[in-house]
């Protein structure tokens, strides 16, 4: 049988997901909300396990490859490692993945590995714990790092730690960082400050990409992949070599790169609410539909929303939002 494929009206082939099972987190982290966090939706009002299930096979049949879980925190959701494992049962084939920021990772790594992802990524925008902690507002780098161990010793594959690089904060770790996670054989990525929420953003944090890069060259003697690379075909990351050693290190240039010719993916958040672009405010609702169960009206209003898909990223107010609120 033919997998099907949907592309948007510009052509691009729609294949990957990023689901957000709650808008709930442990961390208050600088550029995701406010320190005094944000309104959490009632339960009745996010998708349940269920839910989320029963849409996938909708967006499976559709021609998502990818699927990726998001918060949010992911783990701070009850059951979500258990779900991690019945979603792999119902979707052997399936591209699985997840995004934490692996506080609570080192309690769940071992229910987690036996859901086979094909990979994870976990936060990691500094290494000094002093630091951490004033970015979080809550954390305990401690905690990260033990998730991170968990994770490794696990064997959960595909690891890859983001960083999002931020002027007068941690650009000067970008070496050590780099270092850290390629000893535990992590794939380190560098990512561009986005303009997600006008409160929280400011263009002087901002580090473009061709500058993150140069803050790198201590780290390794970096030439660019060749395209066509698993790693570079599955996301908008340019990934680098090291001549030397041959470790990779990634940079997301979410800002500067203007990555929208490439992009293949779908956002849904924790209450069912779908956007094709992340900087692009409308949303496609389909918590009724799902509640429903009614799959010829979520299939269309899906098809419809994916028409929604902007040629390019529009820099306006009516997309900012809060990180947490859309699952990244």
């Amino acid at each position: 049988m033919i997998p099907m494929v949907i592309t948007d009206s510009r052509g691009r082939v729609i294949k990957y997901a990023r689901i957000s099972v709650t808008d709930r987190c442990n961390y208050r982290c600088v550029y995701c909300m406010p320190e005094e966090g944000v309104k959490s939706r009632a339960r009745f009002e996010t998708m349940r396990y269920g839910d989320i299930i029963w849409l996938s096979r909708i967006l499976v049949s559709l021609g998502i490859r990818h699927i990726r879980f998001t918060g949010g925190e992911p783990l701070v959701r009850e059951g979500m490692a258990d779900f991690l494992v019945s979603f792999r049962e119902e979707f052997p084939a399936l591209d699985i993945s997840m995004t934490t920021n692996a506080s609570l990772l080192s309690g769940f790594a071992g229910t987690i590995a036996k859901a086979r992802l094909s990979g994870m990524n976990v936060s990691l925008d500094t290494l000094d714990g002093d630091k951490f902690a004033a970015m979080t507002r809550l954390g305990d780098i401690s905690d990260v790092m033990s998730g991170i161990a968990s994770a490794v010793g696990r064997g959960i594959p595909n690891i890859k730690t983001n960083t999002v690089v931020m002027r007068g904060f941690n650009e000067h770790e970008l070496p050590d960082i780099v270092k850290f996670s390629q000893k535990l054989g992590l794939i380190p990525r560098m990512i561009e400050f986005m303009p997600l929420s006008g409160n929280l953003w400011r263009r002087e944090n901002f580090v473009p990409s061709r500058e993150i890069f140069e803050l790198l060259k201590p780290a390794g003697d970096w030439k660019p992949e060749a395209r066509g690379r698993r790693e570079t075909a599955r996301g908008p990351a340019k990934y680098y070599t090291d001549a030397r050693t041959g470790l990779k290190v990634g940079i997301i240039d979410a800002i500067s790169g203007r990555f929208c010719p490439e992009c293949d993916r779908l956002r849904i958040t924790a209450a069912g609410n779908m956007r094709a672009c992340l900087f692009k405010g409308e949303e496609t609702s389909l918590l009724d539909l799902i509640r429903g169960m009614d799959e010829a009206a979520a299939r269309g209003a899906i098809l419809t929303g994916i028409g929604l898909k902007p040629e390019k990223r529009e820099d306006s107010a009516d997309g900012l939002c809060h990180m947490s609120d859309i699952g990244g």
